[in-house]
């Protein structure tokens, strides 16, 4: 059974394409942006003092945006849920 009518999907696709694949992107990474995915895999394999060293205001846009980006996900979100399905 097809829950999203086809030409939702097909307008949602047709500006998906437009903006690069960004937002199917963000989709698929569980909020992370391609910045975000790629600094994930220079801390993985360099280390965050050796990526602080090549690059601090990198690293400083970093840490904010999963800072951000985990305070929306696990902090504001459960609690709006939490408010909207107790009234």
């Amino acid at each position: 059974m097809n829950i999203v009518p086809v030409a939702l999907k097909e307008s949602f696709l047709a500006f998906d394409r437009k903006v690069d694949g960004s937002i199917s992107f963000f989709v698929k990474h569980y909020g992370k942006s391609k910045f975000m995915v790629a600094m994930s895999k220079k801390v993985q394999y360099l280390g965050i003092e050796t990526l602080w060293e090549k690059g601090p205001k990198a690293f400083i846009y970093f840490f904010l945006f999963y800072l951000v980006r985990d305070m929306i996900l696990y902090i504001i979100l459960p609690i709006f849920f939490t408010k909207f399905s107790t009234h």
